[in-house]
């Protein structure tokens, strides 16, 4: 019997999302963890791997159009079996079309008329990024399925093909008070500020702050990385205090669920990443167990996957809490908005010297400024207190992190 593949809840709260490209074609044999498709939505685009096995036999949403989160995308059969869905077929719960859409197969792209000898085939993903950014698509080899144009295309181009941004989608403009220009909103702007809106207006916030003295931790860091090939950095170390702490406070580890905490036993851990545009906060699993090193290749991963816009989707889900490090712009200190449905955040500072009193005397150390920014739903100020004064103590101390 046919199965119908339906448009994956990509991140969590997502109602829509876009298939950029397809990976497959119509009689394509797939097996289950196949990349499928590469799927967008207004934060990211990820690639969505098959989780049926069989021959791919129709393909029912067109790339660049949006798609609701439920609704049919594809048909695979086992090999030698009938594409036997009926569109009027209807779901016994809900009532709803199984298939909304019957098409033999997309078209792989808009293909306009030959230029130059070349026939472009691009998805209208690919040509709306091409106009905002000032890209001739005559000068781009496309490597996706029968040489279209997909978006990585696009993002691996050389500075010298792109052309001027705001020459192509800016216009300057003056009233009594200046020139200015509107800049149009992208889907991942228009995310953040949808989210974090809604994080600030309905989360109830509260902030705990401390400092913490650092000279041990740069002392360790400088031995660690005279020793290793990888070089580990203070947000390594921030990361592994962090997961100490949730799992010394573990009322810290949890989330708002509605009618109910649920509280974690591993420590899942979101990273903030600057990306062109916006943020991202893939999040590094289990922790607690992973060692330094581990930590290390796997946030510079992870980081760089981010930016490159080649995140997976379940690297973006998940996670009671999160880390946002500014100390590397020259930030000592700032409060960060919490990350839903994550009831932690923690805002980390650059480290300086400071006075700072040993024994009794005057002396000068290195300071760290750390802000927690905690959900009153789910973290009392007395959990938010014992949490903060484990991190303390371990980034104080750093070879207890080590052991």
């Amino acid at each position: 019997m046919a199965t119908v593949v339906r448009m994956p809840e990509v991140l969590a709260n997502a109602t829509e999302a876009t298939i950029q490209t397809w990976l497959v074609s119509v009689g394509q044999e797939i097996s289950v963890g196949d990349p499928i498709a590469e799927i967008e939505t207004d934060k990211a685009v990820v690639e969505y791997a098959a989780e049926v096995e069989g021959v791919l036999t129709r393909l029912l949403a067109d790339p660049g159009t949006p798609i609701a989160v439920g609704d049919p995308i594809a048909v695979v059969t086992a090999p030698g079996e009938t594409d036997d869905v009926d569109p009027d077929v209807r779901d016994p719960e809900s009532g709803a079309p199984v298939i909304e859409k019957v098409a033999e197969a997309v078209a792989p792209a808009q293909a306009p008329a030959p230029r130059n000898g070349r026939r472009l085939f691009a998805t209208p993903l690919v040509r709306k990024i091409a106009r905002e950014k000032g890209i001739d698509l005559e000068s781009v080899s496309g490597t996706g399925p029968g040489g279209r144009i997909v978006r990585r295309d696009l993002d691996h181009l050389p500075a010298a093909v792109v052309a001027p941004v705001a020459a192509m989608r800016v216009e300057a403009k003056s009233t009594a008070e200046g020139e200015f220009v509107d800049i149009p909103l992208t889907g991942m702007r228009r995310a953040i500020a949808r989210r974090l809106t809604e994080s600030k207006t309905t989360v109830p916030h509260f902030y705990v702050t401390a400092d913490c003295r650092v000279d041990a931790l740069f002392d360790l860091r400088r031995a660690v990385n005279a020793t290793v090939a990888g070089k580990v950095s203070v947000n390594d170390f921030v990361l592994k205090a962090v997961a100490g702490a949730l799992v010394e406070v573990p009322d810290a580890n949890a989330i708002w669920n509605g009618d109910s905490i649920r509280r974690f036993t591993g420590v899942d851990i979101a990273v903030a990443v600057a990306v062109d545009g916006g943020l991202l906060t893939p999040v590094l699993r289990g922790v607690d167990r992973l060692p330094i090193s581990a930590i290390s290749a796997q946030i510079g991963d992870l980081a760089s996957r981010a930016r490159a816009g080649m995140i997976k989707q379940h690297e973006l889900e998940g996670g009671s809490f999160s880390v946002s490090n500014l100390g590397m712009y020259g930030v000592t200190e700032f409060s960060a908005i919490l990350n839903p449905p994550h009831s932690g955040i923690l805002a980390v500072g650059g480290a300086v010297q400071k006075p700072v009193v040993v024994d009794g005397e005057l002396a000068v150390g290195t300071v760290m400024t750390v802000t927690l920014s905690a959900d009153h739903r789910v973290i009392d100020g007395a959990v938010a207190a014992q949490w903060m004064a484990a991190f303390v103590r371990l980034i104080e101390n750093p070879l207890t992190i080590l052991i």
